[in-house]
């Protein structure tokens, strides 16, 4: 069987879906791969470790697409390149699906099987392939990063004769796993780290990591069977914003990691909170992409209010996009493994099995999760 991996057309998309140590690892159980020429180059890869690890080196893309048997890719296939696909070809991917409905039903209607690496589920099994977890991981490190590479302050509390300087406030909110690894971050850089979360039930995580955990009393909340945040009613995001008020204040670092599956992100950070911060504080949107947590945030911008400066960086794991790529091509890998039959050859995607039930989204001319059914049928 064959796997095919696709140079990324994305704007501004540098991953990679496949790098060379886990080409060797796919080859030695049975699978043939070819990779497209340059597929690995924005990363740190080039064609001649991929080769060295056994893959071959394709020119044309439409020769990758139409003779592979299992596609990875980071960003979703497009639409018009659909027909270029071997028939029958299982193609894994970031898809996106609670938005890209028509693209979904086309894959469907062509009679591919489309694995949406957005649903795999959190379950102790599948951790080694939840994609979403290994990027928001590097995401929430780069968030820290770029933050402290557009403050006028240092994070770290010095002591020199020339005096003391303070440690930098840092306010993480949303504690998942990019909040977290933003919190533990800035603290190992120095900063004095806050956070917050709807979830009670993470402010142990957060002490752990030796930050200091905002209480704001919300009422009833909690999370999802997968682990995220239930979304707010009106009155629970009014009182959240008035708790945070003042701790974003007094605050030199803001970062927001708020992001609800399938839906728009919730604006969390207004005009007037921005306007009650010190002139060279930094806010990082991490939710920019999916419509922002912070009023005034633009994709792909740094935006000034009142001298605080509001970053949206777009797709952040690609900043540190070599270790990115490492960290997707082992949770493809590992997906792969999990259901390769070595001895028949063929990748078996059993219906019964809870994590072929969430994550494979279409097969045999059909859209068959649950969830997206009733969803489209809805529109």
């Amino acid at each position: 069987m064959q796997i095919g991996v696709v140079k990324e057309t994305w704007p501004g998309e540098v991953r990679t879906s496949m790098v060379p140590a886990n080409v060797a690892k796919l080859v030695k159980i049975g699978f043939s791969i070819v990779i497209e020429h340059n597929a690995g180059e924005g990363s740190g890869f080039a064609d001649a470790a991929y080769e060295e690890a056994g893959a071959r080196i394709e020119s044309d893309r439409d020769a990758v697409l139409s003779s592979s048997q299992v596609l990875l890719g980071v960003r979703k296939f497009e639409l018009a390149e659909l027909s270029s696909i071997n028939k029958d070809a299982v193609c894994i991917s970031f898809l996106d699906p609670y938005n890209e409905k028509e693209l979904v039903e086309a894959m469907a209607k062509g009679g591919l099987t489309a694995i949406s690496m957005e649903m795999v589920p959190r379950s102790t099994r599948a951790q080694k392939m939840d994609a979403l977890s290994s990027q928001a991981n590097l995401a929430g490190y780069v968030t820290v990063i770029q933050a402290a590479s557009y403050s006028p302050k240092i994070l770290p509390m010095m002591m020199t004769p020339a005096g003391t300087i303070a440690p930098a406030r840092v306010f993480v909110i949303g504690a998942g796993v990019a909040g977290l690894q933003a919190i533990a971050t800035a603290k190992r850089l120095g900063a004095k780290v806050e956070a917050f979360d709807t979830r009670p039930v993470v402010a142990e995580q957060v002490r752990s990591l030796g930050g200091k955990f905002v209480e704001i009393d919300l009422g009833d909340v909690g999370q999802t069977e997968q682990g995220y945040a239930k979304e707010l009613t009106a009155e629970q995001l009014e009182l959240q914003k008035e708790g945070q008020k003042k701790v974003i204040a007094e605050s030199d670092i803001v970062i927001t990691t708020a992001q609800l599956f399938g839906r728009a992100a919730p604006v969390i950070v207004t005009k007037d909170m921005i306007e009650g911060m010190r002139p060279g504080s930094v806010i990082v949107d991490m939710a920019v992409e999916s419509g922002g947590n912070v009023e005034g945030s633009v994709a792909g911008e740094v935006v000034e209010i009142n001298g605080v400066k509001i970053v949206g960086q777009s797709n952040l794991p690609g900043e540190v996009a070599n270790n990115a790529s490492q960290m997707y091509s082992n949770n493809l890998t590992n997906l792969l493994q999990e259901f390769w039959n070595e001895e028949s050859g063929v990748l078996e995607l059993d219906p019964e099995d809870d994590i072929v039930m969430s994550c494979v989204i279409t097969r045999s001319g059909s859209v068959v999760n649950e969830a997206l059914q009733s969803i489209y049928k809805g529109n």
